[in-house]
């Protein structure tokens, strides 16, 4: 049995050969594409200029005739300039129908498989590809080469799921940039068939070829747990799109991945309801890659906007990590308070002018410090953004002067006494000196302003006080002192502009389009519109709330994080993907609270996936050790396989660095993709330097960056080490051991005090 599960879970494993060659296979079909695409070009040209001669006959019906023929093929090409770059990206391998109806796109019209499309030995051919992009295109006999993601044909692509397959046997997400097809991704919906194409085994990338060798296992209590992941995963995927959706399970149960997937789905369902956008946050930068694989954009509308939690603000992103006791200051909610005090206190930054002097009616009219003073408390008393209490302090500083003034009380009637006072305003408001004043006195405040001012320890003590301790003011100051941001200081970007909102400016007229004047053929020719690419750029850019928000690893998220993707999703409907068990973040509890409050009085839906089809049993028995030290009480998900390949212990032999780079090369010899190092945080760039030379094949990770991501083979380096990094450090272990799909070995350091046979304390029965 062992052998055979072994077996099964070598099928599992990709090959760079077999990914490479089906790369290469979707850049054959891409580069037809592209072809096509030229000849419908130069087609289009030649008929805007025999438009052109058409015209020169000199007839009303000609010029007609012209006109209407330029401006078809002048849309024509334009489309096709504008969709020409990174439009293919799916495809669906699929039965034989159960009729052989075509559609007006060339595609076959069935939803279900003929009978007898399945052999009785669970055998079958795909009878039918069909790549997805965001334009038709057809070959030079009308036959399908990309069909528009908006057509009926399309539909399998977003509907299909494993418990509703319908006549899709693999599902195929292309990432392209360009011309160039850059990486594949499959879902396999009939896992249990073995489906040939063009007479060769049907080749499935990713974590769908773990699914397939489950599925083709020769055991009924391998199918039936195959089955079980399906139908779980699909309850989350159709769910009801209104509300939040909370996706809970442990590590390997392919929680990202429903998501993304329930995401498409919903677009497909309903497009018009998520014009408004949907917004995918990431942990991390390396999760985004990912995720950009697992769900394309559908492009029109530029609807998806994936960022990592340190993206989320325009102009920002963040670069450095910060220590965890920084981290958790900056992180807690205790910052809210210190942000709003430091946006009030950066009006008195640049030493403010004490006294106004200004001349009104023939009079010098001054204000003291101790008025101005009063002023500034009665404007801030305002619940409105910094920024946006300028006019009211503008108004509290007439109102002084116009009493300082006297004119008051000079005239009983009303009328008389309101055009003078008019009067007065214009006046002072029109003198430089007053102008010169109020720019000085209320600057306009920037957020990254704010957060530099917040650098200098005295400054940020006096804000902070009875709020943070010394050692955390000292130790937050110390840290924005740096170049570059952390993800924290993003958050803390975002609330700033909250806290001083935009200041209103002029709207800018809009200048004329010389075309709009234009008559004729040159009215007719159709102006060069911004590309698809730069429209879905510059509708991410001005958006800022969406209509359905994907959290993923929502369990690392701090208070102050919750507050800057809530702001984003004020009223959208949500999808939050996490595991309590793997959070990075010290106060759950803290964090819990601010999301409640992210997320309103939304109704809550929540569903638990429970099989863990990543790891093998012999590494997800190793990491529920640690998960009983970090949450007494929780249950790891069930293991759906067993290779008995046992974890590997090692001590440091001639150094950390020689031992980790020895036990890399031997798993890089024993696996045929990815080795992944997990160290502390502090140790990342060291151990990127000790694994020099081996290629691309093995990646240095710190412990926070390994969230979300997945190898052949992992190393993990002193488990004392990361443990003891922060509060949450057993938290962070669990969430290292358990990347590997095949193989896992732990280096013990000193700290981690290692028995006889290599294996730490903490990983002990």
């Amino acid at each position: 049995m062992a052998a055979q599960v072994q077996q099964e879970t070598a099928l599992g494993s990709v090959h760079d050969s077999v990914r490479e060659r089906e790369i290469r296979v979707e850049q054959e079909h891409l580069d037809r594409v592209y072809r096509r695409l030229e000849e419908k070009i130069h087609e289009a040209e030649f008929l805007m200029n025999d438009a052109a001669k058409r015209g020169q006959v000199g007839t009303p019906g000609a010029l007609a005739e012209r006109d209407a023929q330029v401006f078809r093929a002048g849309v024509h090409l334009n489309r096709l300039h504008n969709e020409y770059e990174d439009f293919l990206f799916g495809r669906i391998d699929l039965l034989l129908g159960k009729d052989g109806k075509k559609g007006p796109d060339g595609a076959y019209t069935a939803v279900e498989p003929a009978e007898g499309a399945v052999r009785e030995d669970g055998t079958a051919d795909i009878a039918e590809t069909l790549h997805i992009g965001r334009i038709g295109v057809l070959d030079e006999e009308y036959a399908p080469l990309v069909i528009d993601w908006r057509a009926p044909a399309a539909a399998p692509f977003y509907r299909s799921t494993p418990v509703d397959p319908g006549r899709v046997v693999r599902r195929r997400v292309i990432r392209s940039k360009g011309r160039r097809v850059l990486g594949v991704e499959d879902d396999l919906m009939r896992p249990e068939l073995k489906a040939r194409l063009d007479g060769h085994e049907l080749a499935v990338i990713g974590d769908g070829a773990l699914m397939a060798a489950l599925g083709q296992a020769r055991t009924h209590t391998m199918r039936d747990i195959v089955s079980s992941i399906q139908a779980e995963q699909d309850l989350v995927i159709r769910a009801p799109a209104a509300s939040v959706t909370y996706v809970e399970g442990g590590p390997g149960t392919g929680k990202t991945a429903v998501a993304l997937h329930r995401a498409a789905y919903l677009l497909y369902q309903d497009r018009r309801r998520y014009a408004g956008g949907i917004l995918i946050v990431s942990p991390t930068p390396l999760l985004v890659a990912y995720t950009e694989g697992v769900l394309p954009s559908l492009g029109e509308e530029g609807q998806v906007a994936i960022r990592a939690i340190g993206s989320l603000v325009d102009g920002a992103e963040a670069a450095l990590y910060d220590a965890p006791s920084v981290a958790r200051a900056k992180g807690s909610s205790r910052m809210l308070k210190v942000l709003r005090r430091a946006a009030r206190g950066a009006l008195e930054l640049n030493d403010p002018p004490g006294r106004l002097r200004v001349v009104a009616f023939g009079r010098r009219l001054e204000l003291e410090a101790d008025e101005l003073e009063g002023i500034r408390r009665t404007a801030l008393g305002g619940t409105a953004p910094v920024n946006l209490l300028r006019p009211r302090a503008r108004r509290l500083l007439l109102d002084a002067l116009w009493a300082r003034s006297g004119a008051a009380t000079r005239h009983t009637d009303p009328e008389l006494a309101a055009e003078l006072r008019s009067s007065f305003d214009e006046d002072i408001t029109g003198e430089d000196d007053f102008v010169a004043f109020l720019d000085a006195w209320w600057p306009e405040l920037t957020p990254r302003g704010v957060l530099d001012a917040m650098a200098d320890e005295r400054r940020l003590g006096r804000w902070a006080r009875r709020i943070l301790t010394p050692g955390e003011v000292r130790r937050v100051a110390r840290s924005l002192k740096r170049d570059g941001l952390s993800v924290h200081d993003v958050a803390m970007l975002d609330e700033l502009q909250s806290v001083l909102g935009l200041p209103v400016r002029p709207k800018k007229k809009r200048e004329l389009d010389p075309l709009d004047q234009l008559t004729g053929l040159d009215e007719l020719m159709p102006v060069r519109e911004e590309s698809q690419r730069e429209r879905a750029e510059r509708l991410a850019q001005e958006r800022t709330e969406y209509a359905h928000v994907i959290v993923d690893e929502a369990q690392d998220l701090t208070p102050m994080q919750w507050r800057m993707v809530g702001r984003r999703g004020r009223h959208a409907t949500w999808t939050v993907v996490g595991d309590p068990a793997q959070s990075s973040w010290s106060d759950p509890d803290e964090a819990a609270e601010a999301r409640d409050e992210a997320l309103g009085t939304r109704p809550r839906r929540r569903f638990t996936l429970t099989v863990n089809y990543r790891n093998p049993a012999e590494i997800a028995e190793l990491a529920s050790r640690v998960l009983a030290l970090a949450m007494p009480g929780s249950e790891a998900p069930s293991a759906v396989r067993s290779t008995g390949v046992e974890p590997g212990f090692t001590v440091v032999r001639e150094s950390l660095a020689h031992t980790v780079r020895e036990e890399a090369a031997r798993l890089l010899d024993r696996v045929d993709g990815t080795v992944g190092v997990v160290v502390a945080m502090n140790r990342r760039e060291e151990a990127a330097r000790w694994l020099a030379g081996l290629g691309d094949r093995v990646v240095a990770l710190g412990s926070l960056e390994a969230k979300g991501l997945e190898y052949d083979a992992t190393i993990v380096v002193s488990p004392a080490e990361i443990a003891d990094e922060s509060p949450a450090g057993l938290r962070v272990l669990y969430v290292a051991l358990t990347r590997a799909t095949q193989q896992l070995t732990v280096v013990s350091g000193e700290r981690d005090e290692p028995d006889a046979h290599g294996v730490p304390d903490l990983l002990r029965d």
